[in-house]
């Protein structure tokens, strides 16, 4: 049975087969192995790799953080977290440049994590958005079918340069069409979305994944 420590588009942290390609945290969300006792604990959630120099994560450890899995980092950049400085040094200066250009400023961990908590979150709620179609990157989660004045409902799907491939706790689904008007339901952050505009590529799993 799966452990209820897979983190979809939306935030949830629910109990899927799929695991992915990335791993984070959000700090310490357990209290007993195989059972989530809160969202999140800190502002810190970060995007790592499933190993790092021999090193793997906790699984349900006493009085430590909660590993979660993501499908691919666009997932993980959807639910709001952010590279890893560590593990994934390389990555974390890339999105740092990217940051650099959308806000005009050098911050450290500290201030991006502090700007992606208010992006990320209504309340307890996913915060979500509206922007064109257009001015959409790729690696930016929608919810598809969602009908104006809805910003709760539809199917999770990530763009790409002219088609979206909808999210499920089956991996991705058959393309569809990117709309070229109108305005999309963003799941994404919107600090994220910018990033993503200014050069950060996240890595999309290539599974199912439609030529």
């Amino acid at each position: 049975m799966p452990a209820p420590n897979r983190v979809t588009p939306t935030g949830e942290i629910v109990a899927i087969d799929q695991r992915g390609l990335f791993f984070g945290n959000r700090g310490r969300l357990h209290e007993r192995p195989r059972e989530i006792a809160r969202p999140w604990q800190v502002r810190r959630w970060i995007t790592c790799v499933l190993a790092y120099k021999g090193w793997v994560a906790p699984k349900w450890d006493p009085g430590r953080y909660t590993a979660l899995f993501f499908w691919d980092e666009a997932v993980a950049l959807a639910a709001g977290h952010r590279p890893c400085a560590l593990c994934r040094r390389a990555d974390y200066r890339a999105w740092g440049e990217a940051w650099a250009a959308v806000t005009g400023r050098r911050d450290g961990a500290d201030d991006m994590d502090l700007r992606l908590h208010a992006d990320r979150l209504a309340g307890r709620a996913q915060r979500r958005h509206r922007r064109p179609w257009a001015d959409l990157p790729a690696g930016t989660f929608v919810a598809l079918g969602t009908a104006s004045g809805d910003e709760n409902g539809g199917t999770p799907a990530v763009v790409l340069a002219d088609r979206c491939l909808p999210w499920s706790p089956g991996g991705y689904g058959t393309a569809v069409d990117r709309p070229a008007r109108g305005d999309a339901l963003v799941l994404t952050p919107a600090v994220t979305v910018d990033v993503l505009a200014a050069g950060y590529a996240p890595v999309i799993h290539p599974a199912r994944r439609a030529p």
